[in-house]
């Protein structure tokens, strides 16, 4: 079985987000930043090259494939901010149909900027997700 190549790095999440050369993009952030940590209850950890995750649980799939993941985070791309929600969308449609200007995929969350979006609702959105994992999942 292949492992993931994303794992916790000990890299500098500020000076990681510092180095995002769009100054707009470095802004929303260092915003997202405490807003995920105040959600999640979890400080920032760099995974990879260019993820700030928050949290991690655990998983094994029917296959016997397991691992570890981050219970949610964000991604500073060259045109949109992903957020990534890891039990997905379906739980959240009230949230969704009043959260502004995104797009999604299965678990990510495509923005452009912070201001396209309801932040009190982005925050509720992330409450609950990490909620659900830490029900369903072991979690740190």
């Amino acid at each position: 079985m292949s492992e993931l190549k994303t794992k916790p790095s000990r890299k500098s999440v500020k000076s990681f987000l510092q180095s995002v050369e769009h100054e707009g993009i470095k802004a929303d952030c260092f915003k997202l930043l405490l807003i995920m940590e105040k959600a999640s209850k979890r400080k920032a950890r760099l995974w990879g090259d260019s993820i700030v995750g928050f949290g991690e649980y655990h998983y094994q799939y029917a296959s016997g494939h397991k691992g570890t993941w981050m219970l949610t985070g964000f991604s500073p791309r060259k045109r949109k901010l992903v957020i990534y929600v890891m039990p997905g969308f379906s739980a959240y449609a009230e949230l969704m149909r009043d959260l502004g200007k995104y797009t999604t995929g299965k678990s990510c969350l495509y923005i452009n900027r912070l201001d396209d979006v309801n932040c009190k609702l982005l925050k509720q959105l992330i409450v609950r997700s990490v909620h659900h994992m830490e029900v369903n999942y072991q979690c740190r």
